[in-house]
């Protein structure tokens, strides 16, 4: 494996993924991952963000690095603008082998050093605004990012070339396509890479939105001209793409999201499933898209991608034992704990002797910021007047987003 040049003095020397792991145990990534690690070559040399030895990031690591003609011992830093285990894993191995290197993080970064590897010396934690000169006119300088995702996390910028080091902010699911860079990738590939950005953004970093526009309100002066996550491509043809993509993101927390309604539902007997149809047909009726999953058979982090970027959210699901069908309240825990929240909503559901789903849905969603149509429930199977009452709320839901404002520009 060669390294790959970005600019005058860095070096993409990550990893391509394939696995069928989940993604922080959690998230499935069928269409792979990348693992950014960068390295800065001045007088002195530094490696930011690294890997974790998952399907031979490691190996690829060092062999980049000796297609630079550089080995271990020849590094004199190693940058860590976020502690999480996929850009630090192999840190300790890489720190014995260097023999001499310094670690740098965030101050906040400092005692995770410790507790994740049992390193102390040679630690240095950092503010916003410090420096490092590597010579040669090299000199990166350092910003807080708290909270993107984690407390400790910071970014790293190289005004010589000005390549921000962004680490999660800006990243993005999906293996490299044989292009590392946003301005080599297909117009067809950048749609794919959106997709994976907005599962990627949903799942991982959605609950910080607000500490996201922060970041990007807190860069905003500098001079940037190539964007450098951890996951995801390297942007130097149109780094304002990512930019304009990732204050959407955040926004669809707030009160801008798109004119679309995700569906998701389940049914035990086909009950809750007949009124599916009517439903659909009269969002339908008013020009506006549908996305629809189902649970169990669905996994979550579709749900939430398609579910954070929707102004409005339909839920189909029968009583069950006095409550809510048990694989949804699994889907509005998610909802919840990545802050899911200001949507147009409108549940419907059948019941068998006795009702309770909405009793405990409402209960589920009161911090939730939603505003939710009457319910439709029927006993049984729907009536004819009941799929007529489906396709109406289906319509009127359809009509409310409408007027909900547009994705930023």
């Amino acid at each position: 494996m060669k390294a790959t040049k970005i600019t005058d003095g860095v070096h993409w020397i990550g990893a391509n993924i394939s696995t069928n792991d989940l993604f922080e145990g959690i998230w499935p990534i069928p269409h792979g991952v990348t693992i950014n690690s960068y390295v800065v070559k001045g007088e002195k040399i530094a490696i930011i963000d690294l890997v974790r030895d998952w399907a031979g990031a490691s190996n690829y690591l060092i062999e980049e690095l000796k297609s630079l003609g550089i080995s271990l011992k020849d590094v004199d830093y190693f940058i860590l603008n976020h502690l999480e285990p996929d850009h630090t894993g192999d840190l300790r191995a890489l720190y014995e082998l260097a023999g001499g290197a310094e670690i740098i993080t965030s101050k906040k970064g400092v005692p995770l050093v410790d507790a994740f590897y049992g390193l102390k010396d040679k630690v240095r934690g950092v503010s916003s605004g410090d420096t490092l000169d590597l010579g040669g006119g090299k000199v990166l300088t350092f910003y807080d990012a708290p909270n993107v995702h984690w407390p400790e996390t910071m970014v790293t910028f190289d005004a010589s070339t000005g390549t921000l080091f962004s680490c999660d902010a800006f990243g993005s699911f999906g293996a490299l396509k044989g292009c590392l860079f946003d301005d080599q990738t297909s117009e067809e590939d950048h749609k794919f890479y959106e997709r994976e950005s907005l599962r990627y953004y949903s799942n991982i970093v959605g609950p910080f939105s607000n500490f996201v526009l922060k970041a990007i309100d807190a860069v905003s002066s500098l001079d940037i001209k190539i964007i450098a996550p951890s996951h995801g491509l390297v942007w130097r043809g149109n780094p304002k793409r990512i930019i304009d993509r990732y204050i959407a993101y955040a926004n669809y927390m707030k009160d801008y999201a798109e004119p679309k309604i995700t569906l998701i539902w389940g049914s035990m007997y086909g009950n809750t499933e007949l009124m599916l149809r009517s439903v659909i047909q009269g969002v339908a009726s008013e020009g506006v898209s549908t996305e629809v999953f189902r649970v169990p058979q669905d996994n979550i982090s579709f749900i939430l991608a398609s579910a954070w970027e929707s102004a409005g959210i339909i839920f189909g699901m029968p009583t069950y034992e006095y409550k809510m069908y048990p694989p949804m309240r699994d889907v509005l825990n998610h909802l919840a704990q990545k802050h899911t929240w200001k949507k147009k909503v409108f549940r419907f559901g059948s019941f068998g002797w006795s009702g309770g789903a909405q009793k405990d849905f409402d209960s589920m969603i009161e911090k939730m910021k939603w505003d939710v149509l009457d319910p439709l429930e029927f006993q049984g199977a729907p009536s004819y007047e009941d799929l007529d009452k489906g396709f109406e709320m289906g319509k009127k839901l359809a009509q409310e987003i409408k007027v909900i404002p547009r994705k930023l520009k």
